[in-house]
């Protein structure tokens, strides 16, 4: 009987001792999260904006239809916290007689994080001009339909000025900064 006791002593003490015995340890991992500005313009290819002659004489010419086919998307990782960025537009050259404009969309999509706030309609310029302000860390997702879609506009703002062109290349430059 005394053997016993002992026997079931020891396995009670072993097992309580077990049961409010705890342990832990650390280990320090390092974590870097890069600064990341990307920008793109969706989908690849070119925007053609042709004015169309009118039938009659007296009239205006027909300005281009509205384009709405491109889409801005961006990846933002931004340091320190706190810190915005915005996105510009210029164009390399001007048409005399005619403005470019374009407005930024709100964002929609598939993307997360503290997405740019268009800034309105702008005329383009060769000076460049903020069509997206307050990009924190964000993405907006790839492709057409993410991100923002961009509505350009052509149209005569002083017909005295204006004079024939024939396929005269415009290029749209997009910068974001912070």
């Amino acid at each position: 009987m005394k053997l016993v006791f002992q026997i079931s002593f020891i396995i009670c003490f072993i097992t309580f001792h077990k049961a409010f015995t705890q342990t832990s340890g650390n280990k320090t991992v390092s974590v870097t999260l890069p600064v990341v500005t990307l920008l793109d313009i969706e989908p690849a290819g070119n925007t053609i904006l042709n004015f169309t002659v009118p039938t009659d004489a007296g009239k205006a010419l027909v300005n281009p239809v509205v384009n709405t086919s491109k889409w801005i998307n961006y990846t933002s990782a931004i340091a320190p916290a706190g810190l915005t960025r915005k996105i510009t537009a210029s164009v390399n050259q001007t048409i005399p007689g005619v403005d470019i404009k374009i407005q930024a969309a709100a964002a929609s999509g598939s993307g997360g994080g503290t997405l740019g706030t268009p800034s309105g309609q702008v005329i383009l310029t060769t000076t460049p001009v903020t069509i997206i302000n307050g990009i924190g860390g964000a993405y907006t997702g790839n492709g057409a339909n993410n991100g923002h879609m961009l509505t350009i506009t052509v149209a005569p703002n002083n017909y005295s000025n204006l004079a024939a062109i024939n396929n005269t290349s415009i290029v749209i430059t997009y910068t974001i900064t912070e």
